[in-house]
């Protein structure tokens, strides 16, 4: 295998400057959620120059793509590209290094390696920041058969492996009746002083949720003019659990105190879960033990999480929890920096940001390869995977 990785670092090296200008082609042009249209063109004809053949709108979703090359007859990884921005921040999160990287790794795979016994599938993943297109893509059965799932994220922060919770939307609708605050207010049912109890309740459990969890709320209808008792109230509410268990609890939970509400304050509650389900990510110790040690090899190294720390949630745990997947963290800026900061969008067309998406992409293709060549290590990430999921971890 030295053999084999030294010929993919060859790879990457030779294609060096051109992921660079892909990357910063990205960054110059950031589109949001499911309109990245520009970035699934740049990167699938990438793709299609070097061979792979490239499938486009894949699960029914225009900004998605997935090229696939290689025999069929063995293992098959995934290597993911993000490429979504943020409304007004751009490349904020560092997608652009994401789809550099995937893409580099996916070339450097088929350049060391040619067709063989086995599928490499490079994965466009659209609307990562809002709507989660890897959900839509499970959901379609673009994993099953796929024995190793492979990413990595620019950061403030160089850890193996990502703490990301389990995450949901829910809306609370709560009728009453309608009544003039002064002239009849013994008719009225305010449905706004039940959502408003409804946040006290939900701040009296926050108080005592696990580490992990977490409700956030907004209101989203409070009624439509102060001189009438609000026949309808509504709240919208973000919900995290370390686990997806710990998330549905929560969902119950919130579930429950909405009806206490609505019990005592005589009013009807509505609760509808709004989109898809994040699922918890599941980190697979003998794929990302392995990214740890061919990103040393670069010079970076990456460290365990810090217990408690949780860095939001990631329509990449759906994937984890049905195969073996990696999403380690790499840092572009120092700990006291943060994503979702103009700084970090700076960063990820600096020089920092180049070595690390060029190191990062020189892993993700080595352990892409450890999975292709060495027959042990898909069977030993999938035993990892299946004794995760039995220990409810």
């Amino acid at each position: 295998m030295d053999a084999i990785h030294a010929r993919i670092r060859k790879e990457i090296a030779a294609r060096a400057d051109r992921l660079w200008e892909v990357s910063l082609a990205l960054h110059r042009a950031p589109e949001q959620a499911y309109e990245e249209h520009q970035a699934a063109r740049l990167l699938a004809g990438e793709l299609e120059r070097e061979g792979f053949l490239v499938e486009r709108g894949t699960a029914g979703l225009p900004t998605a793509f997935v090229g696939r090359t290689g025999t069929g007859d063995g293992p098959c990884v995934a290597l993911l590209m993000e490429y979504d921005a943020l409304p007004s921040l751009g490349h904020a999160c560092g997608h652009n290094l994401i789809a550099a990287a995937g893409l580099g790794a996916a070339l450097a795979v088929r350049g060391a390696l040619g067709e063989v016994a086995g599928s490499v599938l490079a994965v466009g993943t659209p609307a990562e920041e809002r709507g989660g297109g890897k959900v839509t893509l499970v959901e379609a059965g673009l994993f099953d058969g796929v024995d190793a799932a492979l990413m990595f994220h620019p950061g403030v922060h160089s850890w193996s492996w990502a703490p990301l919770t389990a995450s949901a939307q829910i809306r609370v609708g709560f009728h009453g009746r309608a009544a003039h605050p002064t002239g009849n207010p013994t008719e009225g049912i305010d449905a706004l002083g039940a959502l408003i109890q409804l946040f006290n309740t939900l701040g009296v459990l926050g108080r005592r949720l696990p580490s992990g969890s977490h409700v956030q709320g907004i209101v989203t209808d409070g009624g439509r003019a102060t001189n009438i008792v609000p026949e309808y109230a509504e709240g919208l509410f973000g919900l995290r659990g370390a686990t997806t268990a710990a998330l549905e609890e929560l969902v119950d939970e919130v579930r429950s105190c909405a009806e206490g509400v609505a019990l005592a304050t005589g009013t009807r509650a509505e609760v509808t879960r709004v989109g898809g389900r994040y699922e918890h990510f599941r980190d697979n110790d003998v794929l990302s033990g392995l990214f740890a040690e061919h990103l040393d090899r670069a010079g970076i190294r990456l460290s365990q999480p810090v217990p408690g720390v949780y860095l939001g949630s990631s329509d990449i745990g759906n994937v984890s929890t049905r195969v073996p997947a990696i999403h380690p963290f790499v840092a572009i800026m120092d700990p006291d920096g943060a994503d979702h900061t103009p700084q970090f969008a700076a960063a990820a067309a600096g020089p920092c940001g180049r070595r690390v998406m060029l190191a990062a992409a020189e892993a993700l293709a080595c352990t892409a390869a450890d999975v292709l060549l060495r027959t042990e290590v898909p069977e030993r990430a999938w035993s990892c995977l299946r004794a995760k999921a039995a220990a409810g971890l």
